[in-house]
């Protein structure tokens, strides 16, 4: 037996649809591969682009998602009749456990059809609903496979579930939502791996022909280039490499880099701050942002050294081969995190805009 009950073709293979599942899978793909290679290369810019990116695309998912929401919830829902032909509570621990009803619908003006579907029931109340019995349903028209059984229904519906006594369909009457197909799951995971490589081919030289002490790009005119150092200041971001011989945690040397980088201009906000031996990154808050941005001449930078020394004394690391401090305040409060990396494993701990200690993680 075969029924109309004037359900639209399923939409997941139309060209729009599978396009937003390729998006989606880019997105998702590139943002998990920038912070992946953001990590790995000390590129702050890039693993806040992976933090920024699924935000910025969720929300733009959700306010296009709006009139079709509005379209859906303007829809008035049909009223009809159904009996229960089996139902089963599938798991549970509150007082409303989820039980999956087998139900033949019985429209006043349409085919009678099956369909099954799983609802939030009161234990107190479990005991109304039996097999055979007569039940007042709400649904979608296009969407019947969202079903939800009326338990207040009106005292004219009340009565005319109390003396209606309806055949059963057999199963081949049976509707379910459409299913997502093998070419969905394919473009999303098609959309994954481009978003992935893209970002890995980008920064590939990064990845695997990494060095502090390189000159930057011929195309980026460094705005100040000695031989100890070279620094990089754009309006976004800015580095400072040291030369063969130095290190940041030298008397004064950071103090001196971020005074390149501000070029005496104290009003200038960052949002993250990445300091290694000889690397010092810098994100720029945009101008006119409102958000927390970082006092670049108000951190304690002659505690730095001393909060390395002691990450990589007190631990666990007993022979650190590199560290990193990470400062930002996106959460609210400045926090400085030290990071240190040997062969017993990886330790961290965590400071505060004045430089002290409140949280310690052993190398694990």
């Amino acid at each position: 037996m075969t029924i109309s009950t004037g359900v639209p073709a399923p939409t997941h293979h139309t060209p729009l649809a599978l396009a937003r599942g390729f998006l989606t899978g880019g997105v998702v793909g590139t943002s998990l591969a920038a912070l992946v290679v953001g990590g790995i290369t000390a590129n702050a810019p890039l693993f806040t682009t992976g933090l920024v990116l699924p935000v910025v695309y969720g929300l733009l998912y959700f306010l296009a998602g709006r009139p079709r929401r509005a379209r859906e919830a303007a829809v008035v829902p049909r009223t009809a009749l159904a009996t229960i032909e089996g139902l089963k509570a599938i798991g549970g621990e509150s007082s409303d456990i989820p039980v999956r009803f087998d139900l033949t619908v019985v429209p006043d003006d349409g085919p009678a059809f099956r369909v099954e579907a799983t609802q939030d029931i009161n234990l107190v109340d479990l005991g109304d609903y039996r097999p055979r019995d007569v039940v007042v349903v709400q649904y979608p028209a296009d969407r019947p496979w969202r079903l939800r059984i009326v338990r207040r229904p009106t005292p004219e519906w009340e009565e005319r579930a109390a003396s209606a006594r309806l055949d059963a369909v057999p199963e081949a009457a049976k509707v379910a939502a459409p299913p997502e197909g093998c070419a969905f799951g394919f473009i999303l995971l098609l959309g994954l791996l481009a978003g992935a490589a893209a970002v890995v081919l980008l920064f590939r030289s990064d990845l695997f022909d990494r060095d502090d002490t390189a000159e930057p790009p011929s195309a980026i005119k460094p705005s100040v280039s000695t031989t100890s150092s070279t620094t990089v200041v754009s309006s976004a971001s800015g580095t400072v490499a040291l030369g063969p011989g130095q290190s940041f945690l030298d008397k004064g040397e950071l103090e001196r880099a971020v005074g390149s980088l501000t070029r005496g201009e104290d009003s200038r906000q960052a949002l993250t701050v990445v300091v290694q031996e000889r690397l010092l990154s810098v994100v720029f808050a945009p101008t006119g942002a409102q958000v927390p941005g970082l006092d670049l001449k108000g951190l304690p930078y002659d505690r730095f050294p001393a909060l390395v020394t002691e990450a990589g004394t007190t631990l666990g690391v007993r022979s650190p081969r590199s560290w990193q401090i990470v400062t930002d305040r996106l959460a609210g409060p400045v926090v400085i995190r030290v990071v240190v990396t040997g062969p017993e494993g990886t330790a961290s701990l965590e400071a505060d805009g004045q430089g002290k200690v409140v949280r310690r993680l052993p190398a694990r």
